[in-house]
Parts: structure tokens; sequence; C-alpha cells
């Protein structure tokens, strides 16, 4: 899946309410695929969002931004991009929806639900940050074999995992 000008789209999924480290991570996801020249798909607002699209946008990248209600000024400084969709939470299945493949940064119920509806489109996931190993392979059992989800480390080894599992090249 690409956008318009045939750029990869990737979702990037992550906690609203984050932890430093969380953000952090964020903000190098964000900057590997701007380096990259992917468009960044995530929810717009403020947390792992924000960070991500900062992170995109100081690298020259393009994102989007898929909000819960109907007033783009809720996006965050960083949303090239607004989609307004007044579906409260259940944006989730568009931003889930719109990636080629989906980073998925450990974080709550919110997080864990575009991860599941990911895998339920067979979606690409790569997981990365404090996800309970239990957790982490559930998702996995849950994935089955129609599904490919691995886990990352670094942001660069999740940007190219999602990159290469997305069909086209990581970065080198």
């Amino acid at each position: 899946m690409t956008d318009a000008a045939g750029r990869p789209q990737i979702a990037v999924c992550g906690p609203g309410d984050a932890s430093p480290t969380a953000l952090t991570l964020a903000e190098a996801i964000g900057a590997a695929l701007g380096r990259w020249g992917a468009t960044l798909v995530c929810g717009g607002l403020g947390g792992c969002m924000e960070a991500a699209c900062r992170g995109a946008k100081a690298a020259g990248g393009t994102t989007v931004g898929v909000i819960p209600g109907y007033d783009a000024r809720a996006a965050n400084p960083y949303v090239d991009h607004v989609v307004c969709t007044g579906m409260g939470q259940a944006r989730n299945a568009i931003v889930a929806a719109s990636g080629a493949a989906v980073i998925v940064i450990a974080g709550g119920a919110g997080t864990l639900s575009e991860a599941a509806m990911a895998i339920r489109l067979g979606r690409p996931v790569v997981l990365i940050g404090d996800w309970p190993p239990s957790l982490a392979a559930e998702m996995v059992t849950m994935a089955g074999r129609t599904a490919s989800l691995q886990t990352a480390r670094e942001p660069d080894e999740a940007v190219g995992l999602a990159l290469k599992m997305a069909g086209e090249a990581p970065p080198s």
C-alpha cells in the first residue's frame, strides 16, 4: 500500500499517555520513516502519535493523522493531513487498515486494539517496546499462520522489518 506519490504508508501505533521510553522510540521510528521516505499514518493526537510525527517531520517525511473527532485542530502540530472521523476509538481500525505494515509501540488497550485489528486484517505487525513476553507470545499465537508478526529492539530495526514485510526495500 502506497500513497498517491508511491511512498509506502506505514502505520505507527502507540499510547497517547506514553512513558518517556515509548516517546523516544516513537520519535526515532518517525525519523527513520521520514528518512526512508515513507508516509507515516497514526492516530494524530498526542503522546507517541505526536512524537512519531515530530520525528518524521524533522526528517522530511509526510504524516497523516486519523483523529477520533470532527475538529481538525485537535491533531498534533506535526500532522500534514488530518482525517476527521467522528468515530472515537473506532478510528483505530482505519489507522490499522491504512498501513502496508503496522509498527506497534507498547501501550494500553487502544494500542492493543490497533495491533489486534492489524492482525485481523492480515497486515504485517512489528512490536517494539515494553511488551510483556507472555502478551507478545499470545499475539503471535493469535496471528497464527495468516499474519506476519515480528518483534524489534531498536527503531531502525522496526522500520526495516515493517518495510520489508510490506514488500518495500528496507533502508540500508
